[in-house]
């Protein structure tokens, strides 16, 4: 039974903190465990000197009042102190939960006002794509609805914006600076202690997507993530002490979560706060070459990112070895990490012919419900083109039909389930008690029952290869005449054949009760620059006739249509079935999780002008 989560470890005891700040590989005190990077500055941190701060800011925290299972919150940005002040809660025992800067009021509202913090760190402002971002007026708003909050500690990422703290003062509390809040500790010299705590003892607290709807808060446990983590990035990723880690992410994602958790192998993390692509090249460039120097300036081993920045590489057709201005040689990278939607096989090729031909290109997925990984690269094993290479150890995944039959050995198309309890399952769903265990029900037990965990992915293992092929959402599967396939098959052939005019798109279906005897499949596009003038009047026919050809006559939209936006969530994951229950007449609540929600109006106004 997956449901009520088992016990795992019973009668054992951590602290996730130890684990991560004391790694069983014993660095050198003095060597480098983060490097912090903004589009101007660097920052290195050794493990002396983490550890140092670290004692301060949790001794901070204790004479503040914080006490195991108090809730701890982040406003913040990915750099060093955000670390910091993350290690120093889970010393003591508090759980963590962070959400990034450029997420909206509403959205922070709606993620904080469920678990109720007792402090908050925040940062007053962001320095992002050569600005900077004050965020003065939304402390101020988030401050004042949380009438829990004790303590606001405001930490100066940009030292050029003038703070006033009076002006954020909770309403039952105080507020300081980061600076004064450690150098005010009555006892400067009291030892860095780490709570002996359970193996399911809550560290982490991260949201469901949202989109449809108030987040759901995840609780993940001590144990089940540090053993996660590590056997992830020792095992599947091949990462050693010493190696450099960087996975382009914010606060918010799973990903920062899974990144900082290097620390416990003996890597050195690399957090960057800022664009992409910043700076531009001084040649005039747009700014493809930022990621690959800064691989190449810090001597990065392991770079993670989003399916969406290789794709874009991919599309501007970037050979950082080969660049006219400046090329680096990127020989310290040995492997690629891309998770956040399905690899498409043709940026499968164009890693391989752009970087090198003998990296670890690791396709990765799992998501913010397991903090971890249900499928992953592996050191050993071939890559094949629009495949994750294995299921991770551990992980007792496979593939079931709609009435819950396993078809994993047929190669068909199916859910993403587990059939076999394991420790990153999350511990509970905030509020603790009847409420939240059944929102812990519903969200992965409803559709097989409790014995099986439904992940809402649609998926394939081949066969031949043992790989996992993603496919897209369950909830986003189309099914045309009663055909099921995965929006994932049509992004694929829109990126490989028509990445000039096309930049993005979003595919789903139509089908409305009492009006639709069957699904239209219709896909948005989002034209290039290469089409401001309008859609081609041959584009809807070419997209028609290859997709007919690479894939099959089931699967040609029957309406395909230029659009201003894409949805997507802060992670940018394309939000799919909100435009689906919009164009099928549903009156849905979106929720703040939806990065450019206002967009969302233009497919409302498309519904009623395209009954």
């Amino acid at each position: 039974m997956l449901f009520p989560r088992p016990s795992f470890f019973e009668g054992s005891t951590l602290n996730f903190a130890e684990n991560l700040l004391y790694p069983a590989t014993s660095p050198d005190e003095d060597s480098v465990a983060v490097i912090g990077a903004t589009e101007v500055a660097r920052e290195f941190v050794s493990w002396k000197e983490l550890r140092e701060r670290v004692r301060l800011c949790a001794s901070a925290l204790k004479e503040a009042g914080l006490k195991t299972g108090d809730r701890v919150a982040g406003f913040v940005g990915n750099h060093a102190n955000t670390v910091v002040v993350m290690l120093a809660a889970a010393s003591i025992g508090a759980f963590w939960t962070g959400v990034s800067p450029d997420t909206g009021v509403h959205a922070v509202l709606e993620r904080l006002k469920q678990i109720q913090p007792k402090i908050l760190f925040a940062d007053n402002g962001s320095f992002y794509n050569g600005k900077v971002h004050s965020s003065h007026a939304k402390v101020r708003e988030i401050v004042s609805e949380l009438p829990d909050v004790e303590l606001l500690v405001l930490l100066i990422t940009t030292p050029e914006l003038e703070v006033n703290l009076d002006d954020l003062r909770p309403a039952n509390g105080k507020a300081k600076v980061y600076g004064d809040f450690v150098s005010e500790v009555k006892d400067s010299q009291a030892p860095l202690e780490f709570a002996s705590l359970r193996p399911d003892h809550p560290v982490y607290i991260l949201y469901s997507s949202g989109t449809t709807g108030a987040p759901k808060p995840i609780v993940h446990g001590s144990l089940g993530t540090l053993l996660q983590h590590k056997k992830e990035h020792l095992l599947h990723c091949d990462i050693r002490p010493g190696d450099r880690l960087f996975y382009f992410t914010t606060t918010t994602w799973m990903m920062w979560h899974w990144l900082v958790s290097g620390l416990a192998s003996g890597a050195t993390i690399v957090l960057y706060d800022g664009s992409p692509f910043r700076p531009f090249d001084a040649e005039g460039g747009k700014g493809e070459m930022a990621m690959p120097r800064l691989i190449e300036e810090l001597q990065i081993t392991h770079f993670g990112t989003s399916a969406k920045y290789l794709s874009l590489l991919e599309q501007a057709a970037l050979n950082p070895r080969k660049h006219a201005h400046r090329p680096v040689s990127l020989k310290t990278l040995r492997a690629i990490f891309s998770t956040g939607s399905p690899l498409a096989p043709s940026t499968f090729e164009y890693v391989y012919s752009s970087f090198h031909h003998d990296i670890m290109l690791g396709s990765i997925t799992g998501g913010t419900d397991i903090l971890s990984l249900f499928a992953s690269g592996c050191p050993i094993l071939p890559v094949y083109k629009g495949e994750i290479q294995c299921r991770s150890l551990g992980m007792d995944i496979s593939v079931f039909d709609y009435a819950g039959k396993d078809i994993s050995a047929t190669g068909e198309p199916g859910d993403l389930v587990c059939v076999t309890p394991f420790p990153a399952q999350p511990v509970m769903f905030w509020p603790p008690g009847p409420t939240g265990l059944e929102k812990y029900r519903k969200s992965y037990f409803d559709v097989f029952g409790s014995s099986v965990w439904h992940h809402g992915d649609y998926v394939r293992l081949n066969p031949q290869t043992g790989g996992v092929v993603m496919l897209g959402r369950s909830d986003g599967v189309l099914k045309p005449s009663g055909v099921r396939f995965g929006s994932a098959e049509i992004y694929n052939i829109l990126l490989k054949h028509f990445a000039e005019d096309v930049e993005d798109s979003l595919c789903i279906g139509r089908r409305r009760d009492g009006v639709d005897t069957d699904e239209t499949v219709v896909l948005f596009v989002r034209l290039s620059s290469a089409n401001e003038s309008g859609m081609p009047a041959d584009l809807a026919a070419r997209i028609q006739a290859t997709i007919r050809k690479e894939l099959s006559p089931r699967h040609v939209p029957g309406i395909i249509d230029a659009c201003p936006e894409i949805p997507v969530t802060s992670n940018g994951k394309k939000v799919e079935n909100a435009v689906k229950q919009i164009l099928c007449g549903l009156n849905i609540k979106i929720g703040a999780s939806v990065a450019n929600a206002s967009c969302l109006d233009w497919y409302r106004n498309w519904a009623s002008e395209n009954p």
